[in-house]
């Protein structure tokens, strides 16, 4: 059977950790190399942890890049020098950076998701397709909780949500975009979209989109309890996105939702 070869970067991190672990257990897959920003003398799975070169990812099919908006933007660069497909699960990208991966997909796969998870990506989905169904007399909110250590809010995948409410309305996001509050306990519904964002323990991830007329309220939430949920779907993601001609993807065409 011919595998997969991926490289992942940010191996240290948290999900550079744990997409190893992944990787690792599935046999279709393997690891050809492991990226970090700065040089680490201690191998990882077998494997001496890199720079991000053109040397590290010369032999990989998919790169896998969960590090930080820098990063991953110099990642595209070589990526797209070497023709290599990339799955993105970076997220606090502003709306430059944002227009620079979209130009980076014309020459090469990019799968771009704040959330990897199948839950998630479902709830995406029926945030718009409740947006939709509400119109604008309904107003709305995000709430989202993360680990102490998780550093930008709101998070991606809560920014996946309200521009899950924007895509319903047929609105502008970045029109949209509300206030953003933070470790607040509680927090007001506007005309435009707010954000909550609590930064506490070691919770993985907990995610909530409301909408209220002001005679009723309808919640649509998710929890996650295993970080693996992320790095099982960036490898489905990287698996599919091998197949892919360049173009900017979403784990909605994964999943074909």
């Amino acid at each position: 059977m011919n595998k997969l070869n991926i490289s992942i970067t940010g191996c240290m991190g948290r999900m550079g950790r744990q997409l190893i672990l992944s990787a690792k257990k599935d046999k279709s897959i393997k690891i050809i190399s492991l990226t970090e920003n700065k040089l680490i003398n201690k191998k990882l799975v077998g494997i001496l942890p890199e720079l991000n070169t053109d040397k590290a990812f010369k032999k990989t099919n998919v790169i896998i890049d969960f590090t930080i908006p820098k990063c991953t933007l110099e990642v595209l660069k070589i990526a797209t020098k070497l023709k290599k497909s990339v799955v993105i699960g970076t997220t606090g990208f502003t709306k430059k950076q944002e227009s620079l991966i979209q130009k980076h997909s014309k020459k090469i796969p990019i799968l771009k998701a704040g959330n990897m998870s199948l839950g998630i990506n479902l709830l995406m989905f029926l945030t718009e397709l409740t947006s939709k169904s509400l119109g604008d007399k309904f107003l709305s909110k995000v709430y989202e909780v993360h680990h102490k250590h998780k550093k930008d809010h709101p998070s991606g995948t809560a920014l996946m949500l309200g521009k899950g409410i924007a895509t319903g309305k047929n609105k502008d996001f970045y029109k949209l975009f509300g206030k953003k509050y933070f470790n607040k306990k509680h927090f007001p519904y506007g005309k435009k979209i707010n954000f909550n964002s609590i930064r506490k323990g070691a919770v993985i991830g907990e995610h909530e989109v409301k909408f209220s007329s002001g005679k009723e309220i309808i919640t649509l939430n998710h929890e996650a309890f295993d970080r693996s949920l992320y790095s099982e779907g960036a490898i489905t993601a990287a698996k599919w996105l091998n197949k892919q001609k360049p173009g900017l993807y979403s784990m909605r065409n994964v999943l074909e939702f």
